[in-house]
């Protein structure tokens, strides 16, 4: 009988970290701590830490954490610096269009002046003094000489890649492995730009095809993410040539994730049908559960990361306070109506089983 994934081992530089072919994706925001990481981690996964939004003390302490509650592998996420493309006359419009929002949740609206490099080179650098096994990047591909430095450091790294020029891109400057972000994905598009003049999400490919083009075209193990809820999903994103399967949407729900639960239980809440990429919350195209703020906002929304970021955190934080999932970011897949509230350990195993029983079938 042939292994669940036979071709794992043989060709995944990352195959020392990692038991199962199941990783949990680095949900910025609070979903992706300590907690979560471990237990994906213990069971044989490879749990991630988000990185994104924190202070690099914040970052580090999380990784204290984490190396508290587990002995093995587990990653930390990077958002790289952005370059400042926003119009600051159209994020003052925006700002004008949420006055009445920010009065209805008796809150302000956020700063837009501060930095749009996301603290990246003290993050590096703390990383760098004190390395972990596998660091990624999204928003961008770092470049070689900190690919270098990371990989003299012993840290193996995986740049997130949303088109095979971007997974070429990622293979030129020394990546270890590249993350291919199918347009199923829930939150935020891991492109490497956020094109202004394009709707959110245009022009965006399926996992499934976005896989079998990269695996042409690059010589890197591919970890494929986007929509995968089940383990018939993982197998055949296996099969398609992935090394392994990134899923965040299906852990965003387990008792382990640090998200709202207000934000957890919208994914399977009948009022939610359907999800959009929107600019509304954060200025950068992501996916998320369409409710009123999405449908009022989003068309009128900037393309200014991470300035509307900024802008909306009071917001979104308000909303949660007033228990109204109206007007947060739920972030979230195509499958989010498949999530499944197990711990998050029992979740990596029964997606194992999953794997294992699809691939048999098949066989």
């Amino acid at each position: 009988m042939p292994t669940p994934y036979p071709s794992y081992a043989s060709t995944c530089s990352l195959s020392e970290l990692v038991e199962h072919p199941v990783i949990q994706a680095p949900m910025a925001g609070g979903a992706a701590g300590p907690e979560l990481a471990a237990a994906v981690s213990e069971a044989g996964g490879l749990g991630f830490l988000a990185a994104g939004y924190k202070t690099p003390e914040a970052m580090y302490e999380q990784i204290k954490q984490t190396r508290r509650l587990t002995g093995r592998p587990f990653g930390v996420n990077l958002f790289l610096p952005q370059p400042r493309i926003a119009d600051p006359a159209a994020v003052d419009v925006y700002r004008e269009q949420l006055a009445g929002e920010a009065t209805w949740y008796e809150t302000e609206l956020g700063d837009t002046e501060g930095t749009t490099d996301d603290a990246y080179e003290a993050k590096l650098a703390v990383l760098l003094e004190d390395p972990v096994p596998l660091v990624s990047f999204t928003f961008g591909c770092p470049s070689a000489a900190d690919l270098e430095r990371l990989a003299k450091a012993g840290t193996r790294t995986l740049v997130t890649a949303t088109s095979v020029a971007e997974a070429q891109a990622a293979q030129e400057a020394g990546a270890d492995a590249v993350c291919v972000q199918g347009i199923e994905a829930g939150g935020h598009l891991g492109s490497h730009r956020d094109d202004p003049q394009r709707e959110p999400g245009s022009g965006g490919v399926g996992l499934l095809c976005l896989v079998a083009q990269a695996r042409e075209a690059v010589r890197l193990p591919l970890v494929a993410s986007g929509g995968l809820m089940r383990g018939g999903q993982i197998a055949a994103v296996l099969a398609a040539g992935a090394t392994a399967a990134q899923l965040g949407t299906a852990f965003l729900v387990t008792p382990e994730s640090g998200a709202d639960p207000l934000h957890k239980q919208a994914m399977t809440n009948p009022t939610f049908t359907r999800t959009e990429f929107t600019r509304a919350f954060s200025g950068r195209a992501a996916r998320g559960l369409v409710n009123r703020f999405l449908r009022e906002h989003g068309p009128y929304a900037p393309a200014a990361y991470p300035q509307v970021h900024y802008l909306t955190a009071g917001l979104r934080k308000a909303a949660a306070r007033a228990g109204d999932p109206q007007a947060m970011a739920l972030w979230a897949g195509q499958g989010h109506r498949l999530a499944r509230e197990l711990p998050a350990g029992q979740l990596v195993e029964v997606l194992v089983a999953e794997i294992a029983a699809a691939r048999e079938a098949l066989a």
